[in-house]
């Protein structure tokens, strides 16, 4: 389902084989882990065949997936753009364009209730033409013309891309433009000519989490062999970056190593090309205005005299601070029930999204020299709000300078996107949907559990029309709990014809490990202590219990990514909680997790297994190793995909055939393509969410 897709962030490189030396003797089920290997290729189209025959034979799987495949396919759909220029770009995906059409119109068309769109490039068109299964990927454009553009294609929905220069004039692939294989790559424009890239550049150029340690400034028409190295990190960082700034009178190029998940070292290329480190904490984010300097905290810092607390957005004059200088001053900092979600910056405002107990809020900031004032600004309340400026610095007079888009949307309101200007609060509404269920006699809440330690823990419940409190309602509780990421409420037309009409409930805990109150709301369930994220979410699970919304028989949990991790880990300890587990995309066997893929990139959340304090308590929760023979375990439903190059699809694989080889009742299903995202088009989607609620009715229903 879409909203299992919270990603772990930084792809990784392909690698189809572990390390030889990371091997365990003693785990019968490592030839699974041989991604396209024959042999365990045969396996999954075995598990894949089993569990279609009991999920798609079920009566309610062909309108299950009709519907499904209405509501993907939407037409109302809110046609979400990105700007460049004068142009407003998106990428469209139907019925009759499963990859996808990647195309642009203007702001004055956009105010249309159906825009005129131009097509700037065809990807099924593309994909047949070239007998290629051709995912987009994202597209890099150079402004200020945004004439040639580095499109990133993958095959089947993975990370690695292949990279081709495009003319969005001329719609074609520029011939001998700037080129890359699939790798894990990135690049940004210097000028017409000239890029920076990241890429595999052969043995020894790569970090020991499999990203490109070394970028190099590339010529065009040179060979990329010949490009000119410029920045490297170590090996044993997570990865290496670079962002130009081409704001005219502030252009600046920031380089930067990834330490570790949640530590970088930051450096600023100089005039005369050498490299000025910047002096801020490791943990902090920089970001520059104009002549501003904004630092997000992660930590507390002590500086000039101050004391700033961790969560707050500070902000300084970026050439004194370069000095030596240290007066910064706070914009937000924040209290036990307020974190900063993110901020936009227009020519003169920042524009800051602000949690209050998992709702949105907005406040704005001028900038008049290097003073900020603050207002805040009425918004729709409460739900998810989501900001993105529209100002481009290098057009002269942005007419779009002041403005920015804004997004509204809850567990019962479809999405909204409104115009909106730091001038005034009024807004212009530009494209909205219509209900696609009906939500008459629903109502949603936010409710708090009590956790083992006793920590406060909220979550979300959206009632179906005429539920009641009789323990006899089933009930799927939504987790992920870790990277910081928030869970705030969304609108999903998918639940609402496959789940609510039918008089399901959803619960969504904001456990520890996410983002929902800050750095420390995250921090608190990191490394030795991820176990509050598995006893908030069995907290949230007895709370539901206690409080007879549903249970054990009717209740049910699932998460993706991490999130599969917390399912796996609370199916192995508290089983006797519920009847129904749908573990996506999951890690699961967290012994040999940091020699997968990108997994090594990881170890700053859950520690390195190799380290025999760290395994003490990584072992205590490692799905893989914990399951047990004779414990009794609902049945569980595994999902993956083969062309999942972020985390391995051996964890699924490896825990579906130990649990099958335990005598456990288990459904698996992987698809051959999609990625981490698990589908690569709207007709695996369908497919894959139509089995998972079939899946669920078969378990929880009364």
């Amino acid at each position: 389902m879409s909203l299992s897709l919270f990603l772990l962030s930084i792809p990784s490189a392909m690698s189809q084989n572990a390390p030889s030396s990371a091997l365990s003797p003693t785990d019968p089920f490592l030839w699974l882990e041989d991604v396209q290997g024959e042999t365990a290729l045969d396996w999954v189209r075995e598990r894949n065949a089993a569990s279609e025959k009991a999920l798609t034979t079920d009566p309610s799987y062909a309108p299950t997936r009709s519907q499904l495949s209405e509501v993907l396919n939407a037409r109302d759909r809110i046609p979400f753009v990105a700007r460049r220029g004068e142009w407003l770009y998106n990428l469209w995906k139907d019925e009759s364009h499963k990859r996808g059409l990647w195309r642009r119109t203007t702001l004055a068309e956009y105010r249309r209730p159906e825009p005129a769109w131009e097509t700037v490039l065809d990807l099924d068109a593309l994909a047949q033409a070239e007998n290629e299964n051709w995912v987009w990927g994202g597209a890099t454009c150079l402004a200020p013309s945004y004439r040639r553009c580095l499109i990133h294609l993958s095959r089947g929905g993975a990370d690695a891309k292949v990279v081709r220069e495009f003319d969005t004039v001329t719609r074609q692939f520029v011939t001998d433009g700037f080129q890359l294989p699939e790798a894990k790559s990135d690049l940004d424009w210097i000028d017409e000519d000239t890029v920076y890239v990241s890429t595999d550049f052969g043995p020894g150029t790569l970090t020991d989490s499999g990203y490109p340690r070394q970028i190099k400034r590339w010529r065009r028409g040179t060979p990329l062999a010949s490009a000119e190295l410029v920045f490297e990190g170590q090996t044993q960082d997570v990865a290496v970056g670079v962002s130009v700034d081409p704001t005219p009178g502030f252009e600046r190029t920031l380089f930067s190593r990834s330490i570790d998940f949640y530590h970088q070292q930051y450096f600023l290329l100089q005039p005369d090309g050498a490299l000025q480190a910047l002096d801020i904490p490791s943990d902090a984010t920089p970001h520059f205005m104009r002549d501003t300097l904004l630092l997000s905290l992660r930590s507390e810092l002590v500086a000039g005299g101050s004391r700033f607390e961790s969560g707050s957005l500070v902000h300084a004059e970026a050439d004194a601070y370069l000095r030596g200088e240290r007066r910064l001053e706070a914009l937000f900092t924040p209290t036990p029930t307020r974190s900063l979600a993110g901020y936009t910056a227009t020519r003169d405002h920042l524009v800051l999204n602000v949690m209050e107990n998992v709702a949105g809020r907005l406040e704005q900031w001028h900038k008049d020299g290097q003073r900020f004032t603050r207002r805040e600004i009425a918004a729709p309340y409460p739900g998810s709000l989501g900001v993105s400026s529209l100002h481009d610095p290098l057009i002269d007079q942005d007419p779009l300078a002041d403005s920015y888009l804004l997004t509204y949307t809850d567990f019962l309101t479809p999405d909204s996107l409104y115009l909106a200007s730091t001038r005034s609060d009024d807004r212009e509404l530009l494209k909205s949907r219509q209900g696609l269920f009906s939500t008459q006699g629903m109502r949603a809440e936010q409710r708090y559990a009590i956790s083992k330690d006793g920590t406060r823990v909220p979550y979300f419940l959206v009632w179906p029309r005429d539920a009641q409190s009789d323990g006899s309602n089933p009930t799927l509780l939504y987790g992920y709990g870790g990277f910081e990421v928030s869970l705030k409420p969304w609108y999903s037309a998918s639940f609402g014809r496959a789940w609510y009409s039918r008089g399901g409930v959803l619960a969504v805990a904001n456990i520890r490990g996410g983002g929902e109150y800050g750095p420390a709301w995250h921090q608190s369930a990191q490394r030795e202590h991820k176990q509050r994220s598995y006893d908030d979410f069995a907290a949230v699970a007895e709370d539901l219990i206690a409080h007879k919304v549903t249970s054990p028989r009717h209740l049910g949990i699932m998460g993706g990514s991490n999130g599969g991790l917390l399912v796996g880990a609370t199916l192995t300890q508290r089983p006797e909680l519920f009847n129904a587990a749908v573990c996506q995309v999951p890690l699961l066997d967290m012994r040999r997790y940091h020699t997968l893929l990108a997994g090594a990139s990881w170890m700053a959340e859950y520690g390195n297994p190799d380290e025999p304090a760290d395994w003490s308590f990584i072992s205590r929760y490692s799905p893989y190793q914990n399951v047990k023979s004779e414990v009794k375990y609902p049945k569980v439903l595994f999902t993956t995909s083969t062309r999942d190059d972020r985390v391995h699809p051996g964890h699924a694989r490896k825990m579906a055939a130990r649990m099958i080889a335990q005598g456990h009742d288990v459904l698996y299903y992987e698809n051959i393509e999609g990625g981490h995202g698990g589908a690569a088009d709207n007709d695996q989607q369908a497919h894959l969410q139509a089995m998972e609620f079939g899946y669920l009715w078969q378990q929880l229903g009364r």
